[in-house]
């Protein structure tokens, strides 16, 4: 089962390359307007810090991710952690 990881514990360059990973991870779509990685890694920070992602640990596939609110609740994660 997905286990939801405080990312606040996770090293600051270690966060910082799961956030790129995760914005530069093939067909990851973001619309028509191009937005630059910085950005989209800002993004995705501001997220995280207002609760809207989470990074999540996966045992199964013993893989990490980053989840909006709604992939959360989806795979019956509480957000509120």
């Amino acid at each position: 089962m997905p286990l939801i990881v405080p990312w606040r514990d996770i090293d600051a360059e270690t966060l910082n390359n799961l956030i790129e990973e995760f914005v530069t991870r093939d067909g990851t779509d973001y619309g028509e307007q191009e937005i630059a990685t910085a950005t989209k890694v800002e993004q995705v920070r501001r997220q995280l810090h207002k609760g809207e992602a989470a990074v999540v640990f996966d045992d199964v596939t013993e893989s990490i991710a980053i989840m909006t609110r709604d992939q959360l609740q989806e795979v019956g994660l509480n957000t509120e952690h």
